[in-house]
């Protein structure tokens, strides 16, 4: 996961209501310069629109978001995602993606649950929901006792705020909506999803 994150410090986190706008969806956000797109699995479509993106746009790193049971863990890995992401962590979800091998994130939101995930064999995490447990405030903190944990920090985070939580040593990403917002998702404004997308990229350049 270290090296997907610090590869591609902006992830967009995308929720897909209609198969069809998968595709569409996807390929306004690699053009835009941001290929790394975490789907969640908030939706009936999900599964099917993960399915499309994998076969129909090969620039883009597809990764499973809202990831809650071991289940959903296992059928991200047979989808073919390259990495998983969750909102909190499990010991039974830290202990399936330990022995398999796959790249996940695990989400965590204050010191003790860091710990749970270094047990575990973890040293990355999802930081979530960041600016509602205290944001760049909380994760100066958690830096002194973690000097070696990274964070791709996730909720609350926009144009206002992006820079400030990249600009943390121990922040290698953020991932974030605001690039797809439901709107111009709905209203298929695929040109304006794709200038959005520019428009984080280049704030990394």
């Amino acid at each position: 996961m270290k090296e997907i994150l610090s590869e591609y410090p902006i992830i967009p986190v995308v929720v897909i209501e209609q198969i069809e706008d998968a595709v569409p969806l996807a390929k306004s956000l690699v053009a835009g310069g941001l290929s790394v797109i975490e789907v969640t699995l908030r939706t009936p479509a999900a599964i099917a629109g993960i399915e499309d993106i994998i076969k129909n746009v090969p620039g883009a790193v597809v990764g499973s978001g809202t990831v809650c049971s071991e289940s959903q863990l296992q059928m991200s890995i047979e989808l073919g995602c390259k990495f998983a992401v969750s909102p909190g962590a499990t010991n039974s979800l830290l202990k399936k993606a330990r022995d398999s091998g796959f790249n996940y994130l695990p989400g965590v939101s204050s010191a003790s649950e860091v710990m749970r995930g270094l047990e575990y064999g973890f040293d990355t995490f999802k930081f979530f929901p960041a600016e509602a447990v205290g944001g760049t405030t909380l994760l100066k903190s958690l830096h002194g006792p973690f000097g070696d944990v990274k964070f791709c920090a996730t909720g609350g985070i926009g144009l206002d705020n992006v820079m400030s939580y990249l600009s943390l040593a121990n922040v290698l990403s953020v991932g974030g909506s605001w690039i797809t917002p439901s709107k111009l998702i709905k209203e298929k404004r695929w040109s304006e999803i794709e200038r959005l997308a520019s428009q984080a990229s280049s704030l990394t350049q």
